[in-house]
This record gives C-alpha cells, structure tokens and sequence, in this order.
C-alpha cells in the first residue's frame, strides 16, 4: 500500500513542466520497468537551486519521487542536492513498497544527471559527481518488477 503522501505526491504532484534554458537537464530511465525522468534545474550564480521542475513518464511511485525530489532540493545548494538519496525521497514519502524502491533511485539519479549537465554547460567539476547512468538498471541484478 502506499502512504497518504505517495497519494498526494501522485494526485497533487509539484513542480511539473519544463524550466526554459535551465542550467541542468538530467534524463534517466530504466528499461525494465519503463519509466523515465527528466528533471530541470535553475541555479544562480550562488550555486542555489532556485527552481527545479520535472517531468515523468511512468508509475504513480514515479511521479511521486519525482515531485518530492524537487521538493527536497528547491532553495538547496548544490552540495545539498547532491547529498538527496533515494533514502531521503523514500524517507520524505513516508515509504514506498519494496517494488517500487526504484523510482526513487531514479529521482537521485535524474537529480545527479542535471547536476552533471549544469557541471558539464559550465566546465566545472563537483566534488563527489560521477557521470550518471542514463539507465539504473544497468548493472543490477534480475529482479521482477
């Protein structure tokens, strides 16, 4: 069952869309189960996170870590951002069914993909920033979804 703020998150999902010439643009999937995430980052010249919107294609566990994802790191810096796990999404959704802990490994990796652009638009390096999967279910064992 999902928590009543996974169904508020799916019903009432914040920050949907696209940010026109963001600093970042991260998309990632995974091809077992088909979901896709692209998310859109606004950062000043102070490295804050001033706006972050996102679109899915996907499960209501999808949309959910997506809309809390922006929550988390709306008005953050960019070591903040980088520090939001899925475990933090998952902790923030009060939970999510074993099934579904993917979607929020998504919503990190989909964070972690539009830092990497923004780094990679401004020939910067972040500390602790490796070069996103555009798939998370490269490398992972066979699980049934």
């Amino acid at each position: 069952m999902y928590s009543e703020k996974v169904m508020d998150h799916f019903n009432n999902p914040r920050n949907v869309g696209e940010i026109e010439n963001a600093s970042g643009v991260g998309t990632v999937g995974n091809a077992k189960c088909g979901d896709i995430m692209r998310m859109y980052l606004d950062i000043d010249e102070n490295g804050i996170i001033q706006d972050c919107k996102f679109k899915t294609f996907g499960c209501g566990a999808a949309v959910a870590t997506s809309s809390m994802a922006t929550e988390l790191v709306k008005g953050k810096t960019i070591r903040e951002a980088l520090e939001v796990t899925n475990k933090a999404v998952m902790e923030a959704l009060d939970g999510l069914p074993p099934v579904k802990v993917h979607c929020s490994l998504l919503a990190e990796e989909a964070i972690h993909a539009a830092l990497w652009d923004y780094a990679q638009k401004n020939g910067i390096t972040i500390e602790g920033l490796s070069k996103p999967k555009s798939d998370i279910s490269e490398g992972e064992e066979e699980e049934d979804y």
